[in-house]
Formats: structure tokens, C-alpha cells, sequence
């Protein structure tokens, strides 16, 4: 049994080697894999990774359904355990694949939650100072992710151009423009950060904390969730990222346009601001028409 758990946490470790060196998978994302795998694997505490069946795969998706995980959760711990057994099989470290026919949850279709043009408006006139300034127009003008902001480096920002060259997933590349706005208020914060990176010998990260460290992802949704609350809105960064790609397709952007700005491999991720777009019509429509 110890052997096989060694050999077992063995396997796991070469695979998260491939997840981030060849799949080129964000940190936490490969974090979040380990875990469902290591907690997959405490569940069932097998003798011999060959005599797992797809019985065992029922039964622990049976617990985590007692656990009143939601689907998306469940979905995500499947694909997990998914991918480590084809893995596995494409290693030729297992005979046959016990996972092969796994199913998922079905997911209910829910619409991500998107401010107004002018509640948006109203968030970046509250108090805040030239850091959180940058950091809510950043992630509004730009729709750029939580994860791709913390990992801003001031030689990724061209401001003469008015772009910036962000890495979204698996180290993907692109470049988002940015307005004016946005731009003479990132010249204003650079003024500030240039204090504070030569007081603490800073990396070059864009956003610094007053320490000189490189800003947090939970810090950033700590200043979005603030200016939220003053708006009686649960506000994440996300939030700003879908009004900013719905707010454009109500602008008559092209959907193409959207995708190759938000970093989506697939078109089909970008569709769904659409039935946003087309929800809010319906809602004008109908509060004109009582």
C-alpha cells in the first residue's frame, strides 16, 4: 500500500511537470488540479492503480454531490482526474483507461453579472488613489484578467502606442489597446511607483504594494469588492471584464473583435455577452412598454 501511494504521488508530480511545462498552465490552476487529484486519491485509497474502475469514479462524484459541491466545482475536480488518467494511458503507465467514459454535471447556463455604463462610471469617480485609479481603469478599458494585471511589467505597457502586451492562459500573448484616459492615469501612478520601487529595490512589476511587492490577485478584488459596496453590488474584477466586452458589443463591436481583445480561444465563450446584450434590449424594451 505505501509503495503504491509513492508511486501514485510519483505520477502526480510528473504530471504536473507536463501541465506546466508543456501545457504551459498558470500556477493556480495546476494548484487547483493537484489538489482534486490528491483528494481524489485519499478518497479511495487504492491497493493498485490498476484495479481502479469506473465504479470508484461513481462513487467518489457521489460524495462530492454530498458535499454539496456545486456543479461547476464537481465538473472541474472530473476533468481533473480526466486528464491525470489519459496522461497515465498515454504514458502506457496503465493498461486501460478507467475514465474514458466519465460524464460530467450538466452546468445551468448563468450569465455573468455586468454593471451599467453608468454605475461603472460611478465607481471610478469615488475616492480612490492613483493606484486604484489605474487598477479599475485597467481592468474596465482593457477587459484584461485579474491574473494577467498582477503580472503587468512596466516593459510590457507601450503608452505612446496606447497598448499593453498582456500573457493570458497557457502564456498566450496579445495586445490590448488602452484610451487616453487610462493612459494619463497610469503616467500619473508610474510617478508614485518610481518612489516606492527605488525605495524597496522593486521587481518590475506595474503594481506595487506600498511595501514594493508585487500587488496580490486578493488585494486587487479587495479594492474592486470596496467600490462595489458602494453601490450595494457584489463586485468582482471579472465583473469589470464582462461589462467591458458586453458594453462594447452593445456598441456594435464585432464579436471577432471581442474575442481576439478578451484572449478566448473559442468564439463560443465570447457568444455568450451576447445574450447579455440582447437581455439588456429586452429589459429597456420592456420597462418603456409596461
Amino acid at each position: 500500500m505505501r509503495e503504491e501511494n509513492e508511486r501514485i504521488q510519483q505520477f502526480i508530480s510528473e504530471y504536473v511537470s507536463y501541465l506546466e511545462i508543456e501545457r504551459g498552465l498558470s500556477v493556480n490552476t495546476i494548484s487547483a488540479y493537484e489538489v482534486d487529484l490528491l483528494s481524489f486519491f485519499d478518497f479511495l485509497n487504492p491497493e493498485d492503480l490498476s484495479e481502479i474502475t469506473r465504479k470508484d469514479f461513481s462513487n467518489f462524484i457521489k460524495f462530492l454531490a454530498r458535499k454539496e459541491l456545486s456543479p461547476s466545482t464537481i465538473t472541474r475536480k472530473i476533468a481533473s482526474i480526466k486528464g491525470f488518467f489519459r496522461f497515465l494511458s498515454f504514458k502506457r503507465y496503465i493498461k486501460d483507461n478507467p475514465s474514458i467514459s466519465l460524464n460530467s454535471p450538466k452546468i445551468p447556463k448563468r450569465l455573468p453579472k455586468v454593471l451599467s455604463v453608468s454605475e461603472i462610471d460611478k465607481m471610478l469617480k469615488q475616492d480612490l488613489d492613483i493606484k486604484e485609479q489605474a487598477i479599475m481603469e485597467l481592468l474596465y478599458s482593457a477587459g484584461i484578467r485579474v491574473s494577467e494585471l498582477v503580472n503587468l511589467d512596466i516593459k510590457n505597457i507601450d503608452l505612446a502606442q496606447f497598448s499593453i502586451k498582456v500573457f493570458g492562459k497557457g502564456s498566450k500573448e496579445r495586445l490590448v489597446p488602452v484610451n487616453k484616459k487610462c493612459v494619463e492615469i497610469i503616467k500619473k501612478y508610474l510617478k508614485k511607483r518610481k518612489i516606492t520601487a527605488l525605495k524597496y529595490n522593486s521587481k518590475d512589476n506595474l503594481f506595487l504594494t506600498d511595501n514594493g511587492k508585487p500587488i496580490t490577485r486578493q488585494a486587487v478584488y479587495r479594492i474592486i469588492r470596496k467600490q462595489g459596496e458602494l453601490l450595494n453590488k457584489s463586485v468582482s474584477p471579472h465583473t469589470m471584464r464582462h461589462s467591458f466586452a458586453t458594453h462594447l458589443l452593445e456598441n456594435g463591436a464585432d464579436l471577432r473583435v471581442v474575442q481576439e481583445l478578451l484572449g478566448h480561444a473559442s468564439i463560443v465563450t465570447t457568444q455568450l455577452y451576447t445574450h447579455i446584450s440582447k437581455k439588456a434590449l429586452r429589459d429597456v424594451y420592456f420597462s418603456i412598454n409596461k
